[in-house]
């Protein structure tokens, strides 16, 4: 393999996981392009959790001072009925055999892919490149951009989302699936939650068909509200009524429906997922985050897959003696944990069936 500043890498997309990919191999001395096709690099949606493993990849990156500036500590988690009262209160799940690792640092999307992108030199980061075409060859591919633009490179990372091109191409024809709900996000003020979000715990209220998200934000005074309901529209950005939305929480906590009530400007996704893909890698193109193992919301995880995924991809390249060995390392380490938390990703919080997360299917199952 060549050595690491000969190795041409091209990762395409500057999300969480493009921009998590980037910092990881400029860490380990890696010559990194990252490709985005918009023109402006931001990031929209909720509040996260980011898990234990995901900050130690931050601490070995440099950033660990960077990213606590703008998380808070969280370690416990409530789901509440639709009226308010709790159901079930809990730590954090275990993602590891460590009692001690029973938390979670909450941020809101866009302050984690800032600290991301602050980490990456400007000159590095190319917009405006929208990738129209990849040609591989025996040992390196050619990516073709809409812009004209043709750039060469031994590994190609595709972090190009849930609709990848790379991932249609090499990998999978599967369209997302459909799930039949709209996730409404929004940032409210904290005292525009008339006291039912907590200072530093993550609230989820319920019944049998929506999930209505109360994440605070300490670190920006805000929470970041996130709903979910039923919903047949399937258009990606769906063109739809606050008022639909606001008809199904008829039945919840009055002051919950005025949060709701209060909110403008919903930002209103449908909710898709993929399928498992057999084949995340070949000879130099890899998939990473969404375009390897998009899921839903509902436990959480899809940050913190992609930042992991770019962690241990830069791990795999150190340690092998060819881009398609080291590739075939990461398919091996990540594939199954991907899968697992995409098959997990698919159940729904419901006041019926109170658990935040299942913990002992998911330690059982977890690869070694």
């Amino acid at each position: 393999m060549k050595s690491r500043s000969e190795l041409r890498i091209a990762i395409i997309g500057s999300g969480i996981g493009g921009a998590s990919a980037a910092v990881a191999l400029r860490h380990a001395g890696f010559n990194v392009n990252v490709y985005e096709q918009a023109s402006a690099i931001k990031e929209v949606g909720a509040g996260i959790g980011l898990r234990p493993p995901s900050i130690r990849f931050f601490k070995k990156w440099g950033l660990l001072e960077e990213i606590e500036r703008v998380t808070h500590k969280s370690v416990l988690m409530e789901i509440l009925s639709d009226k308010g009262e709790v159901v079930l209160e809990e730590k954090w799940p275990a993602l590891t055999d460590d009692p001690e690792e029973r938390w979670a640092r909450l941020i809101h999307r866009a302050d984690c892919l800032d600290t991301l992108i602050n980490a990456i030199p400007s000159e590095f980061i190319h917009l405006n490149h929208k990738c129209r075409n990849i040609v591989r060859h025996e040992n390196y591919a050619e990516i073709e951009f809409e812009n004209g633009v043709k750039v060469e490179a031994d590994l190609v990372i595709a972090a190009d989302g849930i609709r990848s091109l790379t991932r249609s191409l090499f990998f999978s024809k599967l369209e997302p699936v459909f799930h039949g709900y709209h996730a409404y996000r929004a940032l409210v003020n904290e005292d525009e939650t008339y006291g039912l979000a907590s200072e530093d715990t993550l609230r989820i209220f319920c019944d049998d068909k929506i999930n209505y998200y109360l994440l605070p934000l300490k670190y920006r005074k805000q929470v970041s509200v996130d709903i979910t309901v039923p919903h047949h529209d399937r258009a990606g950005r769906p063109n739809v009524p606050k008022e639909d939305m606001l008809n199904q929480l008829k039945n919840f906590h009055p002051n919950l429906q005025k949060i709701a009530q209060n909110i403008n400007n919903f930002d209103v996704r449908a909710l898709y997922d993929i399928d498992p893909v057999e084949q995340w890698t070949n000879n130099c193109i890899a998939l990473l985050g969404d375009a390897a193992h998009s899921m839903l919301h509902n436990q959480g995880q899809g940050a913190n897959m992609a930042i992991q995924d770019a962690g241990v991809l830069a791990e795999c390249l150190l340690e092998a003696d060819t881009v398609e060995n080291a590739l075939q390392k990461y398919e091996s380490l990540r594939k199954p944990i991907g899968t697992l938390f995409q098959n997990l990703s698919r159940q729904f919080h419901t006041d019926k069936e109170v658990t935040a997360f299942p913990e002992k299917e998911f330690l059982e199952n977890v690869p070694e």
